[in-house]
């Protein structure tokens, strides 16, 4: 149990943020509201969720490792440092690691750069040999890959994920340190049937699958799906991610060859959602050159009960999908900025997708559409989805845009959801200054 120093410790960094978020609710500037967030000597791996900011603070709220002893601080700023300091998946003893700089995920213990050939050293594998035994001119589309090749590209597969897929225990935080472009490139931090994480202040880049597998039954023509997420939660709960980047870069997609007709997709998810994970926010990240963004939920038949997530105050610009894809849950989306723009050759085909019955309220979000962009195209859905609220603006006007998806597709959005927003800190009852505000206050790097 903690101290009664170290609560009132606690207590004091949860008013810091408490009153931030109500700043930010009445509607003060960019600038203002910077200012503010870095006031005082506040400690960023000590703070945890304030009261109400969304799904993450119901019940007991979401701490991570607030309540770390000093033998359970670390700072990192090497892969294997941050493996010893992760430790087991399944110590749920209080830890905060700090994130010093850029971590390379395609390392050895020594340092040494790893290269997708290395991974691939004793498998067998070849690009060139599973091309050439999965053509489907020879191979047919009607299944699945399965033999010598496929075999030896899951071997391969496995040995890269055995060094870039970090697992991150319950009551953990993970911050980068300010000041020292902190983040993990090229690695997946996964967060599989734990409670109480925060991820925090963190650039997370370049997260590649050297071994993409063919599914020639995806689709009509046959897809290359990757691996590995830059984040993922598999039945989580509790989780706060917040003032986070992520990006494909350095190698975007338009860089990508193709195979079979199809484009060879290195990159999977930013930020998943999925396993009957719960209780999640997702406040003032960044988003950028990415195509398949957030999902939320892993199937038409993912947990019912679960997946409540709150999503609020992030900018979306150059995605191409799923901001986010939501299923099942109760998801609130309020008050972010989606710049539908192509960027880099990443161009949107719908921001926010309601299906299988999920309970979307999009609220006084702010969406920017270029010329010759619909606003018809800005939300998608399979006819089962709900997507209800208010105060939404495209181009600075306020507009409905369920009423413009409708009008224009068969399966409909529904309008009603079964449930209230109640935990909305921060919630701002106008999207009219999102743009310039959350330009200064959004990302990794912000924070000090």
């Amino acid at each position: 149990m903690a101290s009664p120093s170290h609560r009132r410790s606690l207590r004091t960094r949860r008013t810091v943020l408490v009153s931030t978020a109500a700043m930010a609710a009445a509607g003060l500037g960019a600038a203002v509201f910077a200012m503010n967030a870095n006031a005082g000597a506040v400690d960023l791996a000590h703070q945890v969720l304030p009261a109400k900011d969304g799904w993450a603070a119901s019940g007991t709220g979401t701490t991570g490792g607030a309540q770390a002893d000093s033998a359970h601080v670390f700072t990192v700023s090497t892969r294997a440092q941050l493996v010893k300091a992760l430790g087991s998946a399944t110590n749920s003893t209080a830890k905060i690691i700090r994130i010093k700089g850029t971590i390379d995920a395609n390392a050895n213990d020594a340092g040494k750069k790893l290269t997708c050939a290395d991974y691939a050293a004793g498998t067998g594998y070849s690009l060139a040999a599973y091309l050439k035994a999965y053509d489907p001119a020879t191979y047919g589309r009607s299944k699945l890959p399965s033999g010598t090749q496929e075999k030896a590209r899951a071997a391969a597969q496995a040995a890269q994920a055995k060094n870039i897929a970090f697992k991150v225990p319950a009551n953990t935080t993970l911050v980068g340190v300010p000041g020292t472009n902190a983040g993990i490139t090229g690695g997946s931090l996964q967060v599989k049937s734990v409670d109480n994480v925060i991820i925090r202040n963190l650039t997370f880049s370049a997260t590649e699958d050297c071994f993409p597998q063919w599914d020639p039954t995806d689709g009509s023509t046959g897809n290359w799906n990757s691996a590995y997420d830059s984040v993922t939660l598999r039945g989580a709960t509790h989780v706060w991610a917040d003032h986070n980047t992520f990006t494909d870069a350095p190698h975007l997609d338009s860089a990508n060859p193709k195979y079979y007709g199809r484009e060879y997709q290195i990159h999977d998810g930013d930020l998943d959602i999925t396993n009957g994970s719960d209780l999640v926010t997702v406040e003032r990240n960044q988003f950028t050159n990415h195509d398949k963004t957030m999902l939320i939920g892993s199937s038409d038949t993912d947990s019912v009960g679960k997946l409540r997530v709150s999503i609020h105050h992030n900018v979306w610009k150059g995605i191409v999908q799923r901001a986010p894809l939501a299923r099942i849950g109760q998801i609130h989306i309020y008050n972010n900025y989606f710049d539908t723009t192509t960027l880099n050759g990443y161009a949107p085909l719908y921001t926010v997708n309601s299906r299988a019955k999920a309970q979307v309220v999009a609220e006084y979000n702010a969406w920017k559409l270029p010329s010759g962009g619909k606003t018809a195209k800005l939300l998608s859905g399979d006819g089962t989805g709900s997507v209800a609220g208010t105060g939404n603006l495209v181009n600075g006007t306020a507009t409905d845009l369920v009423a413009a998806y409708n009008a224009a597709n068969s399966k409909k959005l529904k309008t009603t959801v079964n449930w209230k927003p109640a935990l909305t800190t921060g919630l701002q009852t106008t999207a009219k200054n999102l743009a310039t505000e959350l330009a200064g206050t959004t990302g990794a790097g912000v924070l000090s």
